[in-house]
């Protein structure tokens, strides 16, 4: 079964439509005069009570086309400079980043089936492409800055299918239309590193055994194996589109 749970939002129901009328003129003729007819809505969502468009309603649309283009220039719009690991921003409404992290220490959960302990362990360096509503995580083998050409890894952690995109399960992710940049990339490494995981999806996400290599690592100092990682056939320009 495909969990959906991300995919639900907030609810809306219609309160009010609005017609917009044009004059018949000869075709292409400059300054044709428009009329905006207003109806509400009754319970079924059916348009009653037609009636010319008032000045408070039209103050109200008004406002609401405002503040849905102020929502649409402030999703991934940068704090300041643009961060370092950020190496491609897409900043549409259905837009995402892709951004890089280090080698690094991380806090890891895994559910008691797994039988590997809860801890720090070191990761290896990691790429990341995130929307509004997914998240595809992929290794790299250093952590030199990539290039669009630079090849892309499986992530060697449990809840991913093979082509990188996490399995969010109960995760209940918020991520709001005036998100700004570094603000969605904390929240998606912190939903990704604070939940549990729970099963293998990809079969073979590393050579030798993924949980023998955790049990392994978690507690200690250890640096994460390069050479247990499994390179795809993707680099990151693959990822641009």
């Amino acid at each position: 079964m495909k969990d959906i749970t991300q995919t639900f939002g907030t609810l809306y129901h219609p309160v009010k439509a609005f017609v917009v009328y044009q004059e018949k003129t000869r075709e292409n003729a400059q300054g044709k005069n428009n009329y905006v007819e207003a109806y509400d809505m009754d319970a079924n969502g059916y348009p009653i009570n037609a009636h010319p468009l008032a000045i408070a309603e039209s103050i109200a649309l008004a406002k609401a086309l405002d503040v849905s283009a102020e929502l649409k220039r402030s999703f991934l719009k940068p704090k300041g400079l643009l961060p370092e690991n950020v190496l491609y921003i897409n900043p549409d409404h259905n837009g995402y980043v892709i951004w890089h992290t280090p080698m690094m220490q991380a806090e890891l959960y895994f559910v008691d089936s797994l039988g590997i302990a809860n801890g720090k362990a070191t990761i290896p360096p990691l790429l990341w492409k995130a929307g509004k509503g997914s998240l595809n995580i992929y290794a790299l083998n250093s952590d030199t800055k990539p290039t669009a050409d630079t090849s892309l890894y499986h992530a060697p952690f449990f809840n991913l299918y093979e082509d990188g995109n996490v399995c969010l399960g109960t995760v209940a992710t918020n991520i709001t239309a005036d998100c700004m940049l570094e603000d969605f990339m904390e929240q998606w490494e912190q939903y990704f590193f604070n939940s549990y995981f729970s099963h293998l999806i990809h079969k073979k996400p590393v050579k030798g055994n993924i949980v023998q290599l955790w049990q392994s690592l978690v507690g200690s100092r250890k640096k994460f194996p390069i050479k247990n990682l499994i390179k795809t056939k993707s680099t990151i320009k693959n990822l641009l589109r």
